[in-house]
């Protein structure tokens, strides 16, 4: 197996993809690539398909996999809100790779799965790359457990956008603005997910009693923008300063909620009028949340614990489902050779993906970054009144 990785910083999408084409061609030296994943902030999702052409010509991969994003890692670099290209490229001998692709009719309720590969038995990871307002990742997961028993997913949702359909979906040759697309892997490689979630509970647990989708009206009763308010109130000025998330409750009937039991999203915004608050994924009626802060600490205290766990062969109680961040321990099942997490220095978290990986630290595989693309978090709430306006702005009035 050969891994390599590739950055641009250029805001021209011609040059930026011709200089991570030859980064990467440079670095394989040769050898067919199977898989490739690429990463762009929102500054060249006009001419995504441009992008895409240009990779699929050039590097002729099996599968081409990617999504736009408010933030883009690659190796120790995190690029927020400025022009970046990522490409993660791999040779995967004796792996097979089955590029899937889903979407969700709000008329009919219902999955659009066509396409997607029979479950054989064998030990299947999927990765999957979602549009956070047009799919909701949950019931997707659902559906994955019910249709591909014992298989793992892992991967994240695109981001850049403010609304359905602004975000860029990329697979093999085609481009989407809605849904989901990704790879199952099977075969001579074994994907063990290590996730930190990176975020501490803060407030009360609440129980959402009215939801439209990605739009949370109310919480016990009471409109959400007030719980989100009274949960501020109760903030140090330390803790003012970070990001905050949404925690959806894992397991339902579990006796007792702690850390790394909630799917952590994002929140995107929050309509004054109405008291809704917009999340980064569809939420029920009836469902059990909790807010998160972004936390340096809890990221590096869990990332350790996980690790340590998955080096001794303990299986963690922790959930391996997360949308910020995944950190995949790749083994190649012929040779028993394995590929560990690169880690480097430690700092204070200050971006959206530092809520899964605090800065310093980068996820590897191989030689090269997986990064998933993740929509940008809230900012810090230290002058949630003033921001409210710009927020109106990001999230469309409720009627």
């Amino acid at each position: 197996m050969r891994f390599a990785v590739a950055l641009s910083k250029e805001s021209d999408t011609e040059i930026a993809v011709q200089h991570v084409v030859h980064t990467i061609q440079t670095q394989l030296d040769g050898a067919p690539i199977d898989l490739a994943c690429v990463f762009f902030s929102s500054h060249h999702a006009a001419l995504a398909k441009h992008l895409t052409e240009v990779l699929t010509v050039a590097l002729e991969p099996h599968c081409l996999i990617g999504c736009s994003g408010e933030g883009v890692i690659s190796g120790t670099e995190e690029l927020e809100a400025s022009p970046a290209v990522t490409l993660w490229a791999a040779s995967l001998p004796d792996v097979e790779l089955y590029p899937i692709r889903s979407s969700f009719s709000p008329t009919q309720d219902q999955f659009h799965l066509a396409g997607w590969p029979d479950h054989e038995g064998e030990d299947a990871t999927f990765l999957m790359l979602a549009d956070p307002f047009t799919t909701p990742v949950q019931e997707i997961l659902t559906v994955l457990e019910d249709r591909y028993p014992g298989a793992k997913a892992v991967g994240g949702l695109a981001g850049g956008g403010q609304e359905a359909g602004a975000n860029r979906l990329i697979l093999d040759g085609e481009v989407f603005d809605d849904g989901l697309v990704g790879v199952r892997l099977s075969g001579a490689v074994e994907i063990r997910p290590v996730i930190s979630q990176g975020c501490r509970l803060i407030g009360e647990r609440f129980v959402v009693t009215k939801a439209e989708r990605n739009l949370i009206h109310e919480l016990g009763g009471v409109p959400a923008l007030e719980r989100l308010q009274t949960v501020f109130e109760g903030l140090s000025e330390e803790d003012r300063q970070r990001a905050l998330h949404l925690g959806i409750v894992i397991d339902e009937h579990r006796n007792r909620f702690e850390r790394g039991d909630f799917l952590i999203r994002n929140l995107l915004g929050a309509d004054r009028s109405s008291g809704a608050v917009a999340v980064g994924d569809v939420v029920q009626e009836g469902q059990t949340v909790q807010f998160h802060l972004r936390d340096a600490d809890s990221a590096s205290e869990d990332l350790t614990s996980l690790l340590a766990a998955d080096r001794s062969g303990r299986k963690s109680p922790r959930s391996e489902r997360s949308c910020s961040a995944v950190a995949a321990v790749v083994r190649a099942s012929s040779d028993g050779r394995t590929t560990m997490l690169r880690r480097s220095r430690n700092s204070s978290a200050q971006s959206p993906w530092q809520a899964s990986l605090p800065k310093g630290k980068s996820v590897r595989s191989g030689i090269g970054t997986l990064c998933m693309a993740t929509p940008r978090a809230w900012p810090s709430l230290q002058n949630l009144h003033r921001r409210l306006a710009a927020v109106d702005r990001a999230c469309p009035p409720v009627p």
